[in-house]
């Protein structure tokens, strides 16, 4: 922990209720206002990619675990996704912030099986997502 962020134990229950009970589909974290938890923004159930690329802010930076479900040789997969996202619009000082408290969240979460990182929408597009899990599975 480089920079001194603890993960809130809500934020370790919402991934567990993700990976094991299946009642997220996906989980938004982010800092808090003092910058010195990690902390859950958002759970949500909704099955469209979309709506969890549009609560991907613009011009701040979040993390968040995604439940991406495909199809590989026939079977339906799942493999859950960790996103570092850091828009280019983000302020500097958030930035350093958030890439040096990522590894605390990422530590605490696990069974996480690919890890993305975007800066810009393109780079969490759902083909794009989908071409980085399937090249994972095996």
């Amino acid at each position: 922990m480089a920079s001194g962020v603890t993960v809130s134990d809500q934020c370790i229950n919402d991934f567990r209720e993700l990976k094991l009970k299946h009642n997220h589909k996906y989980i938004i974290y982010s800092l808090s206002a003092d910058l010195r938890n990690i902390v859950t923004v958002k759970t949500s159930s909704e099955p469209e990619y979309e709506k969890f690329l549009a609560d991907l802010p613009e011009n701040e930076c979040r993390w968040a675990v995604y439940d991406f479900e495909f199809a590989k040789d026939g079977a339906r997969r799942n493999k859950i996704c960790f996103v570092s996202w850091s828009p280019d619009e983000a302020r500097i000082k958030q930035k350093m912030v958030f890439a040096s408290s990522r590894d605390a969240l990422r530590r605490s979460l696990d069974g996480v099986a690919v890890e993305i990182q975007g800066t810009d929408y393109s780079e969490v597009a759902y083909e794009t997502v989908l071409g980085k899990v399937s090249s994972s599975t095996r």
